[in-house]
């Protein structure tokens, strides 16, 4: 086996394990619901309290209209995990460098981002009914939750939103470099595009986009310095 093959084995293998990880753990973090519901009480509290809290009147305003529910829907499920697999693809491939510092970053937050889900369990807005709130990717949109089951998630886990935090590492990949102005547009909005639909969808609070954003972000800074470090000393692979 060659060494560009064998280099594209084991970073496929990692990335896997990671995912099937970090998903088993966070699936099997014991949640007091109650806690949880107490939790996302308090950020309704707090977003409410900074002006903000104005998830349950932009949804209404999207559920109004079918076609856009179901736009934000696709944009949740199949703007995720597709995207973020594609576009560490193409950074192993085309970016090596720049593949190893947006993994890191991935794995740094993902592993702080469970440590959140264990001491702070928050239910997502889409159980908060008495807001007025709609799961509408599961009731009113065709986009089911089939890469994202349920069943298998600790479904009170809303902040941080590494759905957004994950797909803003890309949008910063791709808008760096990518090498038609097409391609970086695209890096531009698709972070754009998931905070909306993390929100319009009732899955996560702005307050959990902000965190999860924040996270990405420290991740992204740990891994660039551990990238800096002398050769010698190199320890992220």
């Amino acid at each position: 086996m060659s060494s560009r093959r064998r280099h594209v084995f084991r970073e496929t293998t990692v990335i896997t394990a990671a995912i099937v990880l970090y998903f088993g753990v966070r699936g099997l973090i014991t949640t007091r619901v109650d806690v949880a519901y107490r939790n996302a009480e308090y950020v309704a509290d707090l977003e409410r309290s900074a002006g903000v809290f104005v998830e349950p009147r932009l949804q209404r305003a999207v559920t109004a209209h079918s076609w856009l529910a179901e736009l934000v829907g696709y944009i949740y499920i199949y703007g995720h995990w597709p995207v973020l697999l594609a576009t560490l693809g193409w950074l192993l491939f085309r970016h090596r460098e720049a593949y190893l510092r947006f993994r890191n970053a991935m794995l740094i937050s993902g592993g702080i981002g469970l440590v959140i889900f264990a001491v702070f369990p928050v239910a997502p807005p889409r159980f908060l009914t008495m807001y007025g709130f709609v799961d509408t990717v599961t009731e009113r949109t065709s986009a089911y939750r089939v890469l994202q089951p349920p069943a298998f998630v600790n479904q009170y886990a809303a902040v941080p939103s590494l759905h957004f935090g994950w797909n803003l590492l890309m949008g910063i990949a791709v808008a760096g470099l990518g090498g038609h102005w097409l391609i970086r547009l695209f890096g531009w909005l698709m972070p754009l595009l998931m905070l909306a639909a993390i929100v319009l969808t009732a899955n996560h609070y702005l307050f959990d986009g902000l965190v999860g954003g924040a996270l990405a972000l420290f991740g992204l800074f740990v891994a660039t310095r551990i990238g800096r470090r002398p050769p010698r000393a190199r320890d992220v692979r």
